[in-house]
């Protein structure tokens, strides 16, 4: 490698870098959250477990959230602000231990890169609270071929034709 590809690889790295920085919250749209409150306020409204997920990027152990074996029909919502981000009809056993889905509902994640584990990964985020779900991984099943991978301690699940909570505010 000469100099020239050198300093293009360190450019092309501290771009991905910095944009996977800046992005660390992205959501839908120009990628901000629309619903904006201090970690303190988040800490005071959520259980311990689901704070760390959400607004300390942490994750719980697989097996742990009775979320996985949720097989009614119905919506998974953001555990934080409320936002609807998941159909049941798009939940599937991965094997993995987690909650799993193979699409999102239209706008309700926004992604970032994620170099946690030395290697880039896709985090998603509720588009609304900015807040934490899980990673998405292309190793799932038609027709996206996507496995939305999210903390159950991040979601609350309402059953059809059960009204959804308010959205918080």
């Amino acid at each position: 490698m000469n100099r020239r590809q050198s300093l293009k690889w360190l450019a092309g790295v501290t771009t991905l870098l910095a944009g996977s920085m800046t992005g660390a919250r992205a959501a839908a749209g120009d990628g901000k959250p629309t619903l904006v409150k201090p970690k303190s306020e988040w800490k005071a409204l959520l259980a311990p477990a689901a704070y760390q997920v959400l607004f300390e990027e942490g994750t719980e152990r697989a097996g742990s959230s009775p979320l996985n074996a949720e097989k009614r029909d119905g919506t998974f919502v953001c555990a934080a602000c409320n936002l609807p981000l998941f159909d049941s009809k798009q939940k599937y056993e991965s094997g993995t231990g987690w909650p799993s889905f193979w699409q999102p509902l239209p706008d309700a994640v926004g992604t970032s890169t994620d170099f946690k584990l030395i290697y880039p990964r896709t985090e998603y985020h509720c588009a609304r609270c900015g807040g934490h779900q899980g990673h998405v991984f292309n190793d799932g099943p038609p027709p996206t071929g996507k496995r939305y991978c999210n903390n159950g301690v991040a979601l609350a699940f309402v059953p059809r034709g059960e009204p959804l909570p308010a959205l918080r505010t």
